[in-house]
């Protein structure tokens, strides 16, 4: 891309041009709000739970019970957001999420807050996330006017998320230390006014659906039928899915390095979780300046690789700085990973399907996560912390591996669909 004025203001426009698009601005803006409160939450919370109990299985249980329902939930999900109005469920699920804070924000400020109501409480987030997030996910194309601005936007989407979590545990650390958990999920409760006076600002066409006869059941199968009986959609949910369930688990252990094995406090456990967010945000960026979406596929599996050996590297450290270095792997290796899948499987998908593959998308990342983090937690109760993160990583390794092998026939799958929307020629 060629224009005129220095490169550097040239390559900051092309980064950040999906906020040209005044919908997607908006909620670009009220999601970084409110995903800043969303990491300060993540973080208390789990810090609580291991104040409370010293239990590493408690922690893979709490963990647990945020994310089950959406592995349970997801795809049904999925289907409303392919029937219903998309933006219409994000203004309800995010106020739904907001109770749900201020709810964990009374009981821990009044000090009648115990493990059990944390557990109930985690339930009810992951049922609201099960329809928030392939919702969320589906809705980036009605806010982003040009095609080609998709992969920039979903990169840019990274970018917020991982910038939230770079700020949001490091907040989190010192409050906690100075007052309190408490005083982080209120904030969170109030961030999430941010996002939804920005959902009601936003205008969308109306969307174009077609009648809905079929029983829930039906397109549900059809959903589950499209998107693993297409070998590039499947490959990649395989990944995913691997990934997930024994690779983001080392996020709930994390308490256990900060505490036992660095010799921290919750000022550690945020620096850590800083870290790996800055290691995200700067594989945000460098997906963001990408001009194509030519060797995502590539970068899948290469991205894998730098995720399980950050892990590994991590679990052998006792040196904070050490600690830190291979966190910020991890953030990049993780997010390469996951914000390019996003973007291959939203450019090649069927629109009316949409909503249901990104159902199982989400289902790979989080749904996976809740028994990954229950069997990390029982694991680190048997053999420990650090051999638990060995045995994640190096399973994360051999399924990159594996993908790499299949990377052929997936090019030769996606070939025709980017020949029809122009990313390629048919001399190429």
């Amino acid at each position: 891309m060629k224009a005129s004025g220095s490169s550097k203001e040239v390559t900051a426009k092309f980064i950040l041009r999906a906020l040209h698009h005044k919908n997607y601005r908006l909620f670009f803006g009220g999601q970084s709000i409110s995903l800043v409160g969303t990491w300060m939450q993540q973080i208390a919370m789990s810090w609580l739970v291991y104040r409370l109990t010293n239990s590493a299985l408690l922690l893979g249980i709490v963990g647990f019970s945020s994310q089950i329902p959406v592995f349970l939930f997801a795809s049904i999900a999925g289907v409303y957001a392919d029937r219903w109005n998309r933006h219409r469920m994000l203004v309800v699920t995010q106020t739904l999420s907001m109770i749900q804070a201020l709810t964990l924000a009374f009981l821990a400020l009044t000090g009648t807050i115990h493990v059990w109501q944390i557990i109930a409480l985690s339930i009810a987030i992951g049922v609201v996330n099960a329809f928030d997030m392939p919702t969320r996910q589906s809705f980036i194309v009605e806010i982003v006017d040009k095609a080609e601005d998709l992969g920039n936007a979903i990169a840019l989407n990274s970018f917020m998320f991982n910038g939230a979590r770079l700020v949001g545990p490091a907040i989190a650390g010192i409050l906690i230390a100075l007052l309190g958990e408490g005083i982080c999920f209120l904030i969170n409760g109030l961030s999430f006014v941010g996002i939804i006076v920005a959902l009601l600002a936003i205008k969308v066409p109306k969307r174009k659906k077609a009648a809905h006869t079929s029983r829930l059941w039906h397109d549900l199968k059809e959903g589950y039928s499209y998107a693993f009986g297409f070998a590039p959609i499947r490959y990649i949910l395989l990944q995913l899915g691997l990934m997930s369930f024994m690779g983001m688990s080392y996020a709930v252990l994390m308490p256990i390095f900060a505490k036992d094995i660095l010799h921290g406090g919750p000022h550690t456990l945020g620096f850590l979780m800083a870290a790996s967010g800055i290691g995200a945000l700067t594989g945000s960026v460098y997906l963001a300046s990408r001009q194509t979406i030519l060797g995502l596929g590539r970068l899948i599996a290469y991205a894998s690789v730098i995720f399980g050996m950050g892990i590994i590297a991590f679990s052998f450290s006792k040196i904070l700085i050490v600690s830190l270095s291979m966190m910020f792997l991890t953030g990049f290796g993780m997010i390469v990973q996951i914000a390019s899948a996003n973007t291959i499987l939203q450019s090649i998908v069927e629109e009316d399907k949409r909503g249901r593959v990104m159902s199982i998308y989400t289902t790979a990342i989080i749904g996976m996560a809740p028994i990954g983090n229950l069997f990390a937690g029982a694991l680190a109760s048997l053999i420990g912390a650090p051999n638990t993160l060995i045995l994640s990583g190096s399973a994360c390794i051999i399924g990159s591996l594996l993908f790499a092998l299949k990377l052929p026939h997936i090019r030769k799958k996606v070939r025709p669909i980017y020949v029809k929307m122009g990313i390629i020629s048919e001399l190429e």
